[in-house]
């Protein structure tokens, strides 16, 4: 099952008591908040969920699949996400309390 913006919406509306447009703009502004936080090149951290981070990838060769050509492919910025250690023990129960083996 994918959750929308809209399913976001609607929760919050349902578990908050506010009125459809103010959890939608709520929502709305929690995702410009990070938006713009990323767009000038800071990181976000939410506590317990993980951290946003932008990258800024330099360019290199690369290959067109199709053609076999080589072809440059162009600096860019891209965002990563890394899950905080709480949840992803949330997403797999069977790690909880395990540790990582020393090899």
């Amino acid at each position: 099952m994918t959750v929308t913006k809209k399913d976001l919406t609607d929760h919050v509306a349902d578990t908050t008591g506010l009125k459809a447009r103010e959890s939608k703009q709520l929502v709305e502004d929690f995702f410009d908040t990070i938006r713009e936080t990323l767009a000038s090149g800071e990181e976000v951290q939410l506590s317990g969920f993980g951290r946003f981070n932008i990258l800024d990838k330099r360019s290199r060769p690369g290959r067109n699949p199709k053609t076999g050509e080589s072809v440059e492919i162009a600096a860019r910025r891209v965002v990563t996400f890394t899950a905080s250690h709480s949840f992803k023990h949330q997403c797999n129960p069977g790690l909880a309390g395990s540790r990582p083996a020393n090899i």
